[in-house]
C-alpha cells in the first residue's frame, strides 16, 4: 500500500491503473481512432508513458490497432465486458419493461442514465417509433448542466451535495441555449424542484427538446434518470398530458420496485 496526501492508503499500483482508464475513457469518447502522438496530448502524459500504456492494452485485447496500423481503438474484449454489464445490470433488467412501454405509449425516443461522476450515462436506450433517429447511443455521456436527466438527477441530491456538484461542473456550451453558469444552472434546479421535472430546450442539441425525471431509491436517494426525447417542431400539443406525466408514472413505477427489492433497496448495489 502507498499514501497519498490526505494520509489515506492507496492501492499500490493505483496510478498505473488509472493510467490505462484514463487513456481508454480518451479513445472511447473520440469520434475516430486516437494516435499514441493524439493520446499523449489529450492525457498530457509523456509519449513513452502513453506508448507502454497502449502496448499493455493492446496485449490484453482492450485496445486493437486500426488496420493502418497507426492509431487505435476499443478492442473486443473491453467491449465484451461492457455486454455483460449491461445485460446483468440489475437496475435495467427492473427497468426495461416499463421503459419499453413508456416508449409505444409516447412514441418518442426513452433514454435511462445514472450519474457517473459529473456527467450522466446512458445505459438503456429505446428509439422512437418514428423514421427519426437521435445520435446517442448505450454508453455515451451527457454533462448534466445541459441534459434533462442531469438537471432531474441534481434537483433529487441533498442541497449541499447539489451545490458542491454544481459548483465544480464544466460548463460547456453546446448550443445558444446551453445554461453556462453555476447561478443558471441552480435556477434552473429550483424549478425542478418546483414543478417535479426537467427540461432539455435545446441546450445538447439544436431542434431537441427533452423532458426528464428522476429515479429514487431507498431514503428518497436519487439512483437514476428517465428522459423523453422529442422534436421539437413536431411535439404533441399538450406535452405535459403526452410526456411528463406518462414520464413521472414511469419514473414511479421503477422507484416502487427498486425499493421492494432487497438487492436494489440499496443504491450502493445499483448495478
Amino acid at each position: 500500500m502507498t499514501q497519498h496526501d490526505s494520509g489515506t492508503p492507496k492501492p499500490t499500483g493505483t496510478a498505473a491503473f488509472s493510467k490505462f482508464v484514463h487513456l481508454l475513457q480518451l479513445v472511447a469518447d473520440s469520434p475516430e481512432p486516437l494516435s499514441i502522438p493524439k493520446l499523449a496530448a489529450l492525457s498530457g502524459y509523456p509519449r513513452p508513458t502513453v506508448y507502454r500504456s497502449v502496448g499493455g492494452l493492446v496485449a490484453e485485447g482492450l485496445l486493437i490497432e486500426s488496420l493502418n496500423g497507426e492509431t487505435y481503438q476499443l478492442g473486443p474484449r473491453l467491449i465484451q465486458f461492457a455486454s455483460r454489464s449491461w445485460d446483468r445490470s440489475e437496475l435495467r433488467l427492473v427497468a426495461v419493461q416499463a421503459l419499453k412501454a413508456l416508449r409505444d405509449q409516447t412514441g418518442e425516443t426513452v433514454h435511462l442514465a445514472v450519474p457517473s461522476d459529473d456527467r450522466m450515462v446512458y445505459i438503456e436506450k429505446l428509439e422512437s417509433t418514428s423514421a427519426v433517429r437521435m445520435a446517442s447511443y448505450i454508453g455515451s455521456s451527457v454533462c448534466m448542466h445541459s441534459s434533462s436527466v442531469g438537471k432531474a438527477y441534481l434537483a433529487a441530491l441533498p442541497q449541499a451535495q447539489c451545490l458542491e456538484l454544481v459548483q465544480r461542473l464544466e460548463y460547456t456550451r453546446f448550443t445558444d441555449h446551453t445554461v453556462t453558469t453555476p447561478q443558471g444552472l441552480l435556477e434552473q434546479v429550483r424549478q425542478v424542484q418546483e414543478q417535479g421535472w426537467s427540461v432539455d430546450d435545446e441546450e445538447n442539441e439544436a431542434g431537441i427538446y427533452c423532458f426528464g425525471a428522476v429515479i429514487l431509491g431507498a431514503g428518497q436517494k436519487p439512483v437514476a434518470a428517465i428522459s423523453i426525447s422529442t422534436l421539437k417542431f413536431m411535439q404533441a400539443p399538450d406535452p405535459i398530458q403526452a410526456y411528463v406525466q406518462p414520464l413521472l408514472d414511469t419514473c414511479r413505477h421503477i422507484s416502487q420496485r427498486i425499493i421492494q427489492s432487497p438487492v436494489l433497496a440499496d443504491s450502493k448495489h445499483i448495478w
